[in-house]
């Protein structure tokens, strides 16, 4: 039996998904096209843009597809940053952020001399909003994300982007963890503005939702002033050039349409069942401690410290049993390092390398909590025996 807990990475590809992917493969046109053949492609491309638009809360014409949450990101942030007023060089970054902004953000300071002003994360992982609209003042753009994707913690995204219209600085939010999970609201969020201030662009990416790795979309404000990427085309306002993946955005539609059908139901089903996978952890390993906000989660996010165990090591052990998990840390070249995020948190690194990430979907049942329970504080004492004897060589 596999056990499959790190939907936060990916998550299983769904029925509807597959099935609309398939049927749009037989419809043969380019949809820049204007023959009859073109034509049709235009009809199912237009139709999925209209279906991503409703789980996002934003006009049609404002979702751009893209080829996932990173390139969505990249045109969001390097965009805002070449679209920038004149006399502004600042970039403000919470700690924490996902990867796919903290590289964009790295690469504009080093390459375009942006200076990145950092706003720290309280002890559960949270975006203070007073402490966010403190460092706006004069920004060139400023980013944030909805929903931590490590800790699980849910920001105050409206928050965030009434302090951004207010200070008049561009703002993306990566709602990449969101989306399926929480309501996803661009409009609502953004208010009435009709500037290129304040909240213009959101990221988010298929394949987290059940829809197809290598499709995603950004989100862009009708009024945003944003720089593109790729020319070559003019396809989507201008904003990425080339010709459009039909299939994947009508794969990508089927699945924000089936996640945010169920999202109710499955919050409080999934909710659930990470609350046992939460007691059951506690029970048989007292000492453990969920981080990240106690309420304001993600419904299926269980971030955990395990004190005096490496998370590589209890994750190899739980592989080994058949469980797939997360330990929520970035590999780059194959070299596991700490957790920013958990460092963000106020931890050290000795804590950052002893966490696990279980993260549960749409597939997830009451077996997978129980044989992750089962295993679970056999693989620990393992990992806290290991250490023991690694410390004792040094």
């Amino acid at each position: 039996m596999r056990v499959y807990l790190d939907h936060a990475a990916t998550t299983p590809l769904r029925p509807e998904a597959r099935d609309a992917w398939l049927a749009a493969h037989e419809v043969l046109g380019n949809p820049s096209s204007i023959h009859g053949a073109g034509q049709d492609a235009r009809r199912l491309l237009e139709d999925a843009r209209e279906q991503v638009a409703s789980a996002l809360g934003c006009q049609p014409i404002e979702v751009v597809f893209t080829s996932g949450g990173t390139e969505a990101a990249n045109l969001a942030l390097k965009g805002m940053w070449w679209s920038r007023s004149d006399g502004t060089d600042a970039i403000v970054l919470p700690d924490g952020e996902h990867h796919a902004t903290l590289d964009v953000v790295e690469w504009l300071a080093s390459a375009e001399g942006a200076r990145v002003r950092a706003v720290p994360l309280d002890p559960f992982g949270r975006i203070v909003p007073d402490v966010f609209a403190g460092a706006l003042a004069g920004a060139a753009a400023a980013t944030a994300l909805v929903a931590n994707n490590e800790v699980g913690t849910i920001q105050d995204a409206a928050a965030l982007a009434s302090a951004a219209s207010e200070a008049r600085v561009p703002l993306h939010l990566d709602a990449v963890s969101a989306l399926g999970q929480v309501p996803v609201d661009f409009a609502g969020w953004r208010g009435t503005g009709t500037t290129g201030d304040g909240l213009v662009a959101l990221s988010v990416s298929a394949h987290k939702v059940g829809g197809p790795v290598g499709v995603g979309a950004a989100v862009v404000s009708r009024h945003a002033r944003v720089t593109p990427l790729v020319h070559g085309g003019g396809q989507q306002r201008g904003l990425r050039a080339g010709t459009q993946d039909v299939a994947g955005a009508v794969a990508f539609a089927a699945a924000a349409r089936a996640a945010e059908a169920q999202r109710q139901a499955e919050t409080a089903r999934i909710a659930g069942l990470r609350d046992r996978l939460v007691a059951g952890i506690r029970s048989s390993i007292p000492d453990a401690e969920l981080l990240g906000d106690p309420r304001e989660r993600l419904p299926g996010n269980a971030h955990v410290l395990f004190p005096d165990a490496a998370g590589e090591t209890l994750l190899f052990l739980l592989d080994m049993d058949g469980i797939a998990v997360s330990t929520g840390s970035a590999c780059q070249a194959g070299v596991a390092e700490p957790s920013h995020v958990v460092r963000a948190l106020g931890r050290d690194d000795r804590a950052a390398r002893s966490v696990l990430r279980f993260t549960l979907g749409y597939t997830s049942t009451d077996d997978d909590v129980d044989a992750v329970l089962a295993r679970l504080a056999p693989a620990y004492a393992r990992a806290v025996a290991s250490g023991a004897r690694s410390a004792g060589r040094s």
